[in-house]
């Protein structure tokens, strides 16, 4: 059986692979496709198409397909909605997608700010860590924080300083989930829910969500993640059911960042089949 990865990232956001070492790491662990989905930018995904072409050429096959992660905002939470096979290319959608990248980088400014109130100099350089064409994320700073020996984890850098209640951390302006899901649908691509379970919502509550973004479009959920564990993909696959949603899934692999996620395996369980990929094609917008 063919298995893919529909919810990758890369050194275009958060990711410590660049674009063509995850399709090149992706066909050496003989995933039949993977879909690339940085958050809030999809400037990867014509570096990853070319390196599955020339590995094409090379004899070796994969799939590679557009994506982006777009991140709005509920109830004082963000939430994460994944586009796929979206147009890399629309204006539209790179046009908002830029102004969020101007909006994160003024908050990221204002986070350095707080960690200099704190007598800890940090600086765009160590962030970027060489990488100009990166979304800096609040991973970035906690990457950072360990190369500069300030903690010994980036999960220690969040819980210390980045977490919602961290004296470093800075609230950001997102888009409503209605215009994120619109966005991808006017760039042709399928909108997805990504990991639901992991916002930590009441049945009830994620039941309410379900429904205010199945009336703004929303075409698939993610059953398949590499933190469900016991009986969370089955629950998953119910809502889906319920709510008449396409099953997705990926490992949400984002390299050294998190070294316990593997691509296409998450942390070991995942299995995401290529008929999961063939059904949310058929999804796709007709023009």
């Amino acid at each position: 059986m063919k298995y893919v990865d529909l919810h990758v990232h890369s050194t275009a956001s958060d990711g410590t692979l660049t674009p063509a070492e995850v399709v090149e790491r992706a066909a050496s662990l003989s995933l039949a496709a993977i879909a690339l989905t940085d958050h809030d930018t999809t400037n990867g995904v014509a570096k990853a198409k070319q390196k599955a072409e020339e590995l094409r050429k090379q004899g070796t096959h994969i799939e590679v397909y557009s994506g982006v992660e777009i991140s709005a905002a509920y109830k004082k939470r963000d939430i994460h909605i994944v586009g796929l096979f979206v147009d890399e290319n629309n204006e539209l959608l790179n046009r908002t997608l830029e102004n969020a990248r101007t909006n994160r980088e003024s908050r990221n400014l204002r986070i350095l700010e707080r960690f200099e109130a704190l007598g800890i100099h940090l600086t765009m350089e160590d962030l970027l860590e060489g990488a100009t064409d990166t979304v800096v994320t609040r991973a970035h700073f906690g990457r950072a924080l360990v190369n500069k020996g300030i903690t010994a984890s980036i999960q220690e850098g969040f819980e210390k300083y980045l977490n919602e209640d961290g004296p470093c951390y800075v609230a950001r302006e997102y888009l409503e989930p209605e215009q994120a899901i619109g966005l991808i649908l006017k760039a042709g691509g399928v909108p997805i829910l990504a990991h639901p379970l992991l916002y930590q919502l009441p049945h009830e509550e994620l039941v309410v969500l379900l429904e205010r973004l199945k009336k703004a479009g929303l075409k698939g959920i993610e059953v398949y993640y590499s933190a469900n564990r016991g009986s969370d993909e089955m629950n998953v696959k119910a809502l889906a059911s319920y709510f008449s949603l396409l099953p997705s899934g990926g490992s949400d692999f984002h390299g050294s960042i998190k070294p316990a996620i593997e691509l296409g395996k998450g942390k070991g369980n995942l299995k995401v089949p290529y008929s999961v990929l063939q059904n949310l094609i058929n999804e796709k917008p007709r023009n």
